[in-house]
C-alpha cells in the first residue's frame, strides 16, 4: 500500500514530523509494507517515542488524504502493525547505516526478480 503517491506523501510527513521535533532524518526508504527510518534526536527522546509519533500522525494524515485506504484491512484495526524495531548507530558507521537503509528497495526488487525466476 506505501507505493505511488501515498509513498510520496509519506516521505513528504514524515520529513514534516522531524523537522517539527526537532529531529534529524538521517534516511527513509518507503518499501510496499514497511519503512525504514534513520532518525537522529536527543538523548532524552526514547525510539518508542519517536515511533509513535511517526505512526499515529503520518496515519491520520495519510488516512484524511487518500481516504478510500481506510476501507483497506490493515493490520488489524489500523495503518501501523504494533511491530518496531530499533537500533543505535555504534557497531557500524553512520554511512553504512544510510547505504543499508537507501538500497531496500533495489535489494527487494532482487530478490522479487529471483522468486520469480524459480
Amino acid at each position: 500500500m506505501l507505493e505511488g503517491a501515498v509513498e510520496i506523501e509519506l516521505k513528504r510527513i514524515i520529513g514534516e514530523v522531524c523537522k517539527t521535533y526537532g529531529w534529524i532524518l538521517h534516511a527513509l526508504e518507503i518499501m510496499p509494507d514497511h519503512v525504514h527510518l534513520f532518525v537522529q534526536a536527543d538523548h532524552t527522546t526514547a525510539p518508542v517515542e519517536i515511533a509513535k509519533t511517526m505512526k499515529s500522525i503520518s496515519a491520520v494524515h495519510i488516512f484524511n488524504t487518500f481516504k478510500d485506504l481506510k476501507k483497506r484491512r490493515f493490520w488489524g484495526s489500523g495503518m501501523w502493525s504494533d511491530g518496531t524495531f530499533y537500533s543505535s548507530v555504534g557497531g557500524v558507521s553512520e554511512e553504512a547505516v544510510k547505504r543499508y537503509i537507501e538500497t531496500q528497495k533495489q535489494r527487494g526488487d532482487a530478490l522479487t526478480r529471483k522468486d520469480n525466476a524459480n
